[in-house]
């Protein structure tokens, strides 16, 4: 298996990507993302003042070796993620985005309606897509058909610390689609991470679980550790599950050994 993440065109080293909101400051956000050692960051674009580009911003706090993920946070239509989509790369940010439409604003869903719609036309007009869903296989399927060039179920609801709910969704993903499948939102903890990543997930995304721990900069080191022992621990091969013991030294040729 390769260390490499691969979205589309892009690479990276790192398996951890990491949001830049509800910090304290943004010399704490800049070194936590440091301390993860990710090399992508997510950034909604609604936070950012794009037509005063002189004006100090979160931009100016991202690490130079970082690249910038705009996400289309808040958006509730396709039509809007779509605009906000265009926005990013005339303002030199780049083609690559992460595409997120709101269905419910209580709970944050995901809209998979428009979802599956605002993918068809950003890959059309270049884009590199990577799309916030819910934890749908079926789904995932149409949208890897559409030419989304990473899918990324939910967890959780956004900012609920509650962990990845259905692992097994993980594992039907993966089965199911021909592009990586990167875990966001709900990761309270590094358990949570590691498990994500033992369970087949190419990589994940976090963003309050760090901004929002009494350290976020140990914390986006602990992250950054379980997301590498995750991913060991996948590449490995965990033992079979029993329902029985087993000893772990065989009991066969040993001294004063009985048999039953």
């Amino acid at each position: 298996m390769s260390n490499v993440l691969r979205v589309g065109d892009y690479t990276f080293q790192s398996r951890l990507i990491v949001g830049t909101g509800k910090y304290q400051t943004h010399e704490i956000m800049r070194d936590a993302i440091q301390a993860s050692g990710t090399e992508l960051v997510t950034v909604a674009l609604r936070r950012v003042n794009l037509n005063n580009p002189g004006e100090p911003s979160l931009l100016d706090f991202i690490p130079k070796h970082t690249r910038i993920l705009p996400n289309t946070a808040g958006c509730y239509t396709a039509h809007e993620a779509i605009s906000v989509a265009r926005l990013a790369q005339a303002a030199g940010i780049g083609n690559l985005v992460k595409l997120e439409i709101i269905g419910d604003q209580d709970l944050l869903w995901p809209d998979p309606v428009e979802t599956l719609e605002a993918t068809k036309i950003l890959v059309r007009e270049g884009f590199t897509v990577m799309v916030y869903t819910t934890p749908d296989p079926v789904l995932a399927k149409y949208l890897d058909k559409a030419g989304a060039h990473a899918i990324m179920p939910l967890g959780s609801p956004i900012g609920s610390g509650q962990g990845v709910l259905d692992v097994g969704a993980v594992a039907w993903f993966k089965k199911r689609v021909s592009v990586p499948v990167i875990v966001d939102a709900g990761i309270g903890s590094p358990q949570d991470a590691c498990l994500a990543m033992e369970s087949g997930a190419d990589a994940v995304l976090i963003n309050t679980a760090i901004a929002q721990a009494q350290n976020p900069v140990l914390m986006a080191q602990a992250m950054k550790l379980a997301v590498e022992a995750g991913r060991l621990g996948f590449e490995a091969g965990r033992m079979p599950r029993r329902l029985e013991a087993a000893p772990s030294s065989p009991a066969a040729g040993m001294i004063g050994a009985t048999q039953k």
